[in-house]
């Protein structure tokens, strides 16, 4: 702003004043744009609630799944804004976590309940129940990690603790959309969607490692591997539909993780087998069995 030479100097410091008034303001607005976002998501979870329990058809259910899957993208970009702005708070941790309970939690188990689990009663209830309760408690435990003493967020780490409940969510929705893609030809009985629903209910409160391709390191296992799921994904979207490829790709993300869990507590236990050994037959000056990528996942 230019100053007026002849302008009293009262008035040169209230310009000035002004100037670094309106500095400050343009710097908190930026910490509005990453929770719009986030309150899009919360949004179309709480609409997804809403059709979903007054569904009537196929097509219902899959209106409400499509709009848990626009939730998916709020989360992923208001995060992603919040980086480019440089506007992480301790709020933005906390109500992603709340958008998150509503969007991947009480939506996809009011929709899968009312989609297949509702003919079992108590039991589907329980089940459903027993979904939106372990997403809950896998953000609460996410929180309590990912910030340190003060309040402020921990940069993310390599590996992150029990499936990210948006993607349990995703694996969900997937399956509802691929059961619209093919008029209704995927079975929907209990005996198929009661494990599966258990099943995401369990890794995300489970103590598994899943990678959270933040700072990705890879070895040539994990390449191997997710080169295979890459490779399979693309044939299932094209000699099929899409939402299968989606389910496989979540799917696969899963197996990773259980696959490395399985290797990594393997090689820890044959590290302490040789360590505990009296005459192993190793130099002194020999490599550690546990590599600094296996401490990483075990202490991350």
């Amino acid at each position: 702003m230019a100053e007026n030479p002849s302008a009293p100097p009262s008035k040169l410091r209230y310009e000035r004043g002004s100037e670094v008034r309106l500095k400050l303001n343009l710097r908190k607005s930026l910490f509005v744009l990453p929770n719009l976002f986030t309150f899009s998501s919360i949004f179309c979870g709480f609409y997804a609630v809403l059709i979903a329990s007054a569904s009537e058809s196929d097509d219902d259910f899959y209106r409400a799944a499509m709009l848990i899957v626009f939730s998916m993208f709020f989360d992923t970009i208001d995060g992603r804004v919040a980086r480019l702005t440089k506007t992480q708070s301790a709020f933005g941790v906390q109500i992603d976590s709340l958008a998150d309970v509503v969007s991947f939690g009480v939506a996809p188990a009011v929709l899968v309940y009312r989609w297949a689990l509702s003919s079992l009663g108590v039991v589907g209830l329980a089940v459903s129940f027993a979904y939106l309760l372990a997403g809950a408690a896998r953000l609460a435990r996410f929180n309590v990690l990912s910030v340190g003493e003060t309040g402020a967020p921990k940069k993310p780490g390599k590996y992150i603790m029990g499936l990210p409940i948006p993607g349990a969510a995703g694996i969900l929705v997937s399956i509802v959309v691929a059961n619209h893609a093919i008029a209704g030809v995927l079975p929907t009985s209990s005996t198929f969607v009661l494990p599966v629903v258990l099943a995401l209910a369990f890794f995300m409160v489970s103590t598994i490692k899943f990678r959270s391709f933040k700072d990705l390191r890879l070895n040539g296992r994990t390449v191997g591997m997710i080169t295979f799921a890459l490779g399979a994904c693309v044939v299932i979207a094209l000699y099929s539909h899409i939402a299968f490829a989606l389910v496989w790709l979540l799917a696969s993300y899963i197996a990773i993780g259980v696959i490395e869990a399985i290797f990594e507590i393997s090689r820890r236990g044959l590290a302490r087998r040789r360590a505990s050994a009296p005459d192993v037959g190793l130099d002194d000056d020999e490599d550690d069995p546990i590599t600094e990528d296996t401490e990483e996942y075990l202490e991350d």
